[in-house]
This record gives C-alpha cells, structure tokens and sequence, in this order.
C-alpha cells in the first residue's frame, strides 16, 4: 500500500518537530527539486576485489516512487551493481547522486560537476548519467496550458538545452573521470503519458488553424533528444542504453517485418538524425505501446510504469533518501547466480529492464 505524502509528512513532524519540518518545506523555488542520495554495495561472497559504478541523474536513477523520504533501492543503477557484481565476481559500490525534477543544466552543474569527486575514486570502473526527463515533461505541461496559437518555443528550447548539457556532461567526464573507468554511458528516455497524450491540444496550428494531437506534437521532439544522446555518445567515447526501445516496444514481432519490435526501434550508430526520427514518429510508430502495457511476449505484459504514469516500476524495497538524507548501506545479490545475463525478474520492472539494458556493455573485466 503506497503511503501519502500528508502521512509520510504528519511522521516526520511527530518526530522532528514542527519548526524544523516548516522550515524545510518553506524552501523557495528550488524546492520543486529533491536531492535523493543513494550509495548501495552489493557484497560478493568470497572476494574482497570491490569497484563502483557512479550514476548521476534525475528521479529516474534516483528511484523515485513519490515519497520525499525514500526511494526504491534497487533503482536501474544498482540493478546494474548487481549485474556487474556476478559477471566481475567483485563486490560493487552503487553510488547514485541524483535530483529529482532536476533538469539538465542542473543536474550537470549541481551533480555532475560539482560532485565529480565520486567519478574521481581509483576504485571506479562505470560512470552513466541520464538528463533531460525534466526538460521535457516541463515543455509538455507548458505546450498543454496554451490556448489561441500554438508556439513550439518551449519544446525547442527543451531539445536545444538537452543537446547542450548531455555534450557537456559527457565532455566533462571524459576530461575527469578516473583514468582506469572501463565504461561511459548515458541512458535515454521512455515516453511517459504515451497514451494519455493521445488527444487533441487546447491551442491551433499556425498553418492549419485546428488542434493538434499532442502525442504526434511531442515524439518528434522525443526522438530528436533520444538520437542526439546517442550520437553524442558514439562521438565522445560513450555507450547508449536505449530505453524508449526497451520500453516502448514489444519483446516480439507485432507487424511481421522480421524483426522484434525493442529492437526495431534501437537506434543504429551512424544513422543520421532525419532516418532515426522517420523510423521512430512514422514507419514503427504503429509498434509503439505505452510503457505501462509492455508486451515481453504476444500473450503476456508487466507495467513498467508506477502509477504517476512517469516513473519505473521497481522490485526489492526502499531505502531513506530525500530531505532528511540519504543512505550508505550493502547487502548481498538478490540472486545468487545470474544465468545468460538476466535475472528471472528482468524484463518484469521498469527499473529492472532498465539496468539489465545498462549492463549489456559491461566489458568482462574491470
């Protein structure tokens, strides 16, 4: 059973005190941010090796599940600490510095760099990152508010500032990073709402003078911020989890092409931005699905997404992480032995299928 925000709040207050907690909630506009810490080791048995993955982000690395007080602990982050643990037999440090409702430019200043000691450590071997979630359910919300002409300035400004921050990101840890990291990565961005947008806005096209479908408005935009984080990354040294293709498409062939429907939809290095955003908005758009219906076969589904209809579905619990700190702790694997690359749970949760997607190009080795 999910708690309230009022319930959680009412605890703390019984706890702290009134002023304190009034305090902190009177914070000014940055208070729409929630800064949610998580550093997690899963323990290997018999070794005493131990390395760390490094993963900035907003509240999708975060694990955010609503609360303002704890997280789910086995974000895609640690997901992967699991992965990474049984292919190096080692025991890995998940140290997930992230801000929920952050957007680009301030995860890469406030997180990036300024918390660039983390990625520094001689025992780190993975730094991802993800960013741009904000950026765009932002102009989303501000594109469904307008009424009389609709303007794209928001939107664009959406894709030209989260072009900007994944090259810079991606720029400055090349520059900083530990020498001896053995992978660099960025996670793209599912659809969220794909189905609840599929509906006509309240303002009129320039040209045409009639209301626009907004989902159809908005996947271009998507698919032009998902094919520069992915360019970007085969430019400057970086692997892309593609997670719209993991998640918006089925794990099989729904239009009879031959090929599986997630993979469809990955992005192909060396694809220029026109091909990728055809493919993506017109020839598979009738192979799209919305996330909280992902077919992993035809006759059988899970929900990737909670039911803020944003964020991923997770297994294993929570840990404290929001306004009155976050949490070090270890714990051994969910799961003793991992057969083939895949846990029996992993195409079951969002942030389970999103961290098997960022183990895949874990090298063999640290």
């Amino acid at each position: 059973m999910r708690t309230s925000l009022r319930a959680q709040l009412g605890r703390a207050t019984r706890r702290l005190g009134l002023p304190l907690l009034a305090a902190l909630c009177a914070a000014p506009a940055s208070a729409s941010t929630l800064t949610q810490n998580v550093s997690w080791t899963i323990d290997r048995a018999g070794t005493t090796a131990k390395y760390r993955i490094v993963a900035y982000g907003d509240s999708i690395y975060a694990g955010y599940n609503g609360s303002v007080l704890n997280a789910a602990k086995y974000s895609a982050p640690t997901v992967d600490a699991e992965y990474l643990a049984a292919k190096w037999n080692a025991s890995i440090e998940s140290v997930r510095r992230a801000k929920s409702g952050a957007v680009a430019s301030d995860i890469y200043n406030n997180k990036i760099v300024a918390e660039k000691s983390y990625m520094q450590a001689a025992s780190t071997r993975v730094v991802t990152f993800e960013m741009c979630g904000n950026d765009a359910l932002q102009a989303r919300a501000a594109f469904k508010g307008q009424t009389g002409t609709c303007n794209d300035a928001g939107m664009d400004a959406a894709v030209q500032n989260c072009k900007t921050y994944v090259a810079a990101a991606m720029d400055f840890i090349n520059a900083n990073a530990y020498p001896g990291i053995k992978l660099k990565q960025i996670s793209n961005l599912h659809y969220p709402g794909y189905n609840a947008d599929n509906t006509q806005s309240s303002c009129k096209d320039a040209t045409t003078g009639a209301t626009v479908n907004m989902r159809d408005h908005f996947l271009p935009k998507l698919a032009t911020m998902n094919y520069w984080m992915c360019e970007y990354a085969r430019q400057k040294g970086f692997n892309c989890a593609d997670n719209f293709a993991q998640y918006m498409g089925a794990d099989y062939d729904s239009n009879g092409d031959g090929l599986i429907d997630s993979e469809a939809l990955r992005w192909v290095p060396g694809e220029s931005e026109p091909s990728y955003v055809t493919r993506i908005t017109v020839t598979l758009k009738p192979t799209l699905r919305d996330a909280s219906t992902k077919f992993v076969s035809s006759s059988s589904s899970y929900d990737y997404i909670q039911s803020d209809n944003t964020h991923p579905t997770y297994s294993g619990g929570t840990v404290s992480a929001g306004l009155f700190g976050g949490t070090r702790g270890s714990g051994a694997a969910r799961y003793a032995t991992i057969s083939n690359g895949k846990n029996p749970i992993w195409n079951q949760y969002g942030h389970e299928r999103m961290g098997w997607a960022i183990s895949t190009s874990a090298p063999a080795a640290p």
